[in-house]
């Protein structure tokens, strides 16, 4: 007796797909068949051959809901995860009051988020400047027998719980992570250069959109990967050029790689497809990111990229922030607005889209850069990212001839979206974790019919006894409130929020349902450049 049999689902095998049986038992796949006559299962589902992919995995999120949680709390943003086809996210440890960068602070993350949870969520570890200036580096290594996947470093500000570090701070940050084997994130942007021209330019008086990106420039990105690459070169540790914007940086990749250099990237599916000048002249500070769009030429390079290897995988950035007290605040003006938008729910339909149905990706490198690559790099192979017999039973089933239009008003909490208008061909109609539907597209689903009670206590309180557990953190930071929480539309109007929550459709599972996922072990991906 199995559990679930998925029927008639087309699997990936290389550049070719099959149509089999998937057969699910205790949340993991428990093999494949071409007959189920014979078979007894708890329940069938019929996937009508639509290709199914092993679980997408978003590795690179800011739910921000711990501090900030008028911008995006963890129900909402794996609501949007689960409807854009990702079954795993992996979040940074730097948007939360306090930042992530000790066992406590995990855990406290862990035991905030997870009743909300309707995917499952691995975690980035934390380590600062701050980290090396108070001798705290001893936090490293704690975090990564806890099971973190990876570190961040900021060589810009990023909040003031997770301070930047400068060049030497960063060196010794790259020596601790080394020791344990795991790879270092950084953030590449010269903070100077950028420092230097965002200054330049309002002293000018620029207030156009593009000005954003034309201050923190290409070559800002480029001085800080190099400067990475050669911390790595020294030190042996992993580097990882997360949220890579440029060609150029993708050319440094991969030349790193053919020198033996531990070295990988991420790109994000906006650097693909928007360039800075439509689109910041277009949507100003909602299309205002960092590092910021670049130019039509970075996107067929990056794409050029994810074919040859110098790019490893995709993931988001996603880092919404709230229109009425951040983005479009009264005499807010393009410098002065946060740099973030949204991605975890379009993440998969434009690689899909742009990616595989238009030809500039196969379906073996599409599912590479989706699921498997992210999932080996982070130590979660073949737990996840696999379609192996043993593997969690995490799909990613979809329509390939779906065609549909990207709008401002998505699941995901903020309510824009620089790929607005955007016309896709390809969507995820099923998102499958561990065996258990999470999301079917069409569906009412299990958000609309929370009470007010169950909203209060899963996203307006803190779990019971968390408050007492984690006293000594709640002294240090009151109620773990941001200062811009506290300034923001939402805090006064918690309403919105519940109206936004009943208002997703297609979430077949309650809130908590999502499981927090060690790493499984170190893995490293093959350094293998194809030109």
């Amino acid at each position: 007796m199995y559990d679930l049999i998925l029927k008639n689902a087309r699997i990936p095998q290389g550049d070719d797909t099959i149509v089999t049986n998937i057969l699910v038992r205790d949340e993991k796949i428990a093999g494949f068949t071409d007959c189920i006559e014979e078979v007894q299962a708890k329940e069938i589902i019929d996937i009508e051959g639509q290709l199914t992919l092993p679980g997408c995995i978003d590795s690179h999120t800011h739910f921000m809901y711990q501090g900030f949680p008028h911008r995006e709390n963890f129900l909402t943003g794996t609501a949007a995860a689960a409807t854009g086809g990702i079954t795993t996210v992996i979040d940074m440890p730097c948007c939360s009051v306090p930042s992530a960068r000790s066992v406590e602070q995990l855990q406290l993350k862990i035991d905030l988020c997870q009743p909300q949870s309707l995917v499952d969520f691995a975690m980035w570890g934390g380590v600062t400047g701050e980290d090396v200036r108070e001798d705290w580096m001893h936090n490293v290594k704690e975090q990564a027998d806890y099971g973190v996947v990876a570190f961040k470093v900021y060589m810009t500000p990023s909040v003031p719980t997770y301070p930047r570090v400068t060049d030497p701070e960063m060196l010794e940050c790259f020596r601790a992570v080394a020791e344990t084997g795991l790879p270092i994130g950084i953030h590449a942007e010269n903070f100077a250069m950028c420092d230097f021209y965002v200054k330049k330019f309002q002293k000018e008086g620029r207030m156009d959109g593009p000005a954003w990106a034309e201050a923190r420039m290409e070559l800002a990105e480029k001085v800080a990967i190099e400067l990475g690459i050669s911390f790595a070169e020294d030190t042996g540790a992993r580097l990882h050029i997360v949220h890579m914007s440029t060609g150029i940086g993708a050319k440094l990749v991969g030349e790193a790689k053919k020198r033996g250099i531990n070295v990988t990237s991420e790109t994000c599916p906006h650097y693909l497809t928007l360039n800075y000048q439509d689109a910041m002249s277009e949507y100003g500070a909602f299309a205002k990111i960092a590092p910021p769009l670049r130019t039509k030429r970075d996107n067929e390079e990056l794409w050029e990229g994810l074919n040859n290897g110098s790019v490893d995988f995709i993931a988001t950035d996603h880092a919404p922030y709230e229109i009425e007290s951040e983005k479009a605040k009264e005499g807010m003006n393009i410098w002065t607005a946060f740099p973030g938008i949204p991605g975890v729910e379009t993440m998969v339909p434009v690689l899909v889209s742009e990616g595989y149905n238009k030809g500039r990706l196969s379906l073996s490198k599409l599912v590479d850069i989706l699921s498997t690559n992210a999932a080996k790099h982070y130590g979660l192979y073949p737990k996840k990212g696999a379609l192996n017999i043993g593997s969690d039973a995490d799909f990613t089933v979809i329509d390939l001839d779906r065609e549909w239009t990207i709008t401002k008003d998505m699941v995901t909490m903020c309510g824009y979206n620089p790929l607005e208008g955007l016309k896709l061909k390809g969507k995820p109609v099923k998102t499958i974790v561990r065996g258990h539907i999470v999301y079917q597209d069409g569906e009412e689903g299990a958000l609309p019919s929370l009470t007010d009670e169950e909203l209060k206590t899963i996203v307006h309180e803190y779990p019971a006894g968390v408050e007492e557990k984690y006293s000594g953190v709640f002294e240090g930071f009151p109620h773990l409130h941001s200062a811009e929480y506290e300034r923001s539309y939402r805090k006064e109007h918690p309403e919105v929020i519940d109206e936004h929550i009943r208002g997703i459709k297609g979430i077949m599972v309650k809130p908590g349902f999502g499981q927090f996922v060690k790493r499984q072990s170190i893995q490293v991906l093959p350094k293998t450049i194809t030109y």
